[in-house]
């Protein structure tokens, strides 16, 4: 044969895109892969032409997900027990695709009274353009939301417990009241990392969480998901994400997969820690009332002994009387290893207070807040690190 009939090795710079040695095969680990792509290779101009970013059978670019992206999104749907799952970049950008995916300029929302503030805003601001009207609830109405729906209800936003002031709204009984008149239920199942509250067995068609939290873990990315309970729903969800381009990037969602295995044991430890110091907290002199779906006089706690099956390590405690705003401040800023900042779910502890005048028009409790995440350190050392600083208030603000 001759030489010049062999096919041409390519030169240096070619063969660093197309290499000549076939990727290995046979390999296994404990360790989810990752592929990173923008562009997908096609095997034909047939396929090419014949492609869907909606066929979960194949490939076509990166923003309709690669292995690693689909491999994050189906463990997501199938521990909360959905029919699908979509990623988004943010748990905030999962939250407005929620709503996005589901209303239309005209319609009309419901969301509780402690919503996640960022919904809020969102409602005064995008959803006001598109003409959409957000209306808003006690977070413990039950069956009694059936009187806020009108005509133009088309969805009814539900977060359980409520992030900073942990009332527990009755997911049952909403569902059930406005699935009769053909509105939709939309739950924010972050605090449960949709693993303590089975949120379509209750009657949701979308359970939306931020990753960013309990799944990640580590406080070194953000990103949502959103969870259908039906194929036509999760249609709906991936057009409107598919259409504005919203993707995740593998190397982040390889850092959810590499943090899943470990979640429950950190939920289990911070359960713990957050309860023991709740209780704690009860018994402090400088405490008028600490909010933990777990403790009895926690409003909606009823509710959450029948559909939870366990708490997280985020909850909130109201100041005496005697204590303002300014001492709140104080008292946080004496923290040695609760730190100061935002999300929660990390390994870090944190600790914030807010000024619930701002948000909420109809809460019942004077004093100031301060809402603890319970991170990983030594119980002690936190308990130690709450008691030094409340050791450091001036009983006279």
């Amino acid at each position: 044969m001759n030489t010049s009939d062999l096919p041409r090795k390519p030169r240096a710079g070619t063969a660093l895109i197309h290499p000549v040695r076939p990727v290995a095969r046979g390999f296994r680990s404990l360790a989810p892969g990752t592929e990173r792509a923008s562009t997908v290779l096609f095997d034909s101009v047939e396929r090419w032409k014949n492609r869907s970013g909606f066929d979960e059978s194949t490939y076509t670019y990166g923003t309709s997900g690669t292995p690693t992206t689909r491999d994050l999104a189906n463990r997501i749907a199938e521990w909360e027990g959905g029919h699908g799952t979509v990623l988004f970049p943010s748990g905030l950008a999962a939250v407005a695709y929620g709503f996005l995916a589901l209303v239309a300029p005209g319609d009309h929302v419901l969301v509780p009274e402690n919503v996640y503030d960022p919904v809020r805003q969102l409602g005064k601001s995008l959803l006001a353009r598109m003409g959409v009207r957000m209306e808003f609830y006690d977070p413990l109405i039950g069956r009694d939301i059936e009187r806020l729906i009108n005509e133009a209800t088309r969805l009814v936003w539900v977060e359980t417990p409520g992030s900073i002031t942990m009332e527990v709204a009755d997911l049952r009984a909403i569902a059930e009241a406005v699935h009769q008149r053909g509105v939709a239920v939309v739950v924010d199942n972050t605090y449960s990392a949709g693993l303590y509250l089975r949120a379509f067995e209750l009657g949701a068609d979308l359970s939306v969480h931020a990753l960013t939290k309990y799944p990640a873990g580590h406080s070194d990315l953000v990103m949502g998901a959103i969870t259908a309970r039906d194929g036509p729903t999760l249609r709906r969800v991936q057009e409107v994400a598919l259409t504005t381009g919203q993707c995740v990037a593998a190397d982040d969602a390889y850092l959810v997969l590499r943090g899943l295995p470990t979640m429950p044991l950190r939920l289990a430890h911070v359960e713990r820690v957050a309860l023991d110091l709740a209780n704690w907290l009860k018994m402090r002199p400088e405490v008028k009332r600490v909010l933990h779906p777990a403790l009895p006089d926690c409003p909606g706690h009823e509710v959450w002994r029948r559909d939870f099956t366990g708490s997280s390590g985020v909850f909130s405690f109201i100041f005496s009387d005697e204590y303002g705003a300014e001492a709140a401040t104080r008292f946080i800023e004496a923290l040695r290893f609760f730190k100061i900042g935002a999300s929660w779910g990390g390994i870090g502890s944190l600790a914030l207070t807010y000024d619930l005048s701002k948000s909420r028009g109809a809460w019942p409790h004077q004093g100031a807040l301060v809402r603890l995440n319970i991170g990983l350190e030594d119980p002690e050392d936190l308990r130690e690190d709450l008691n030094q600083a409340f050791d450091a208030l001036c009983t006279v603000d």
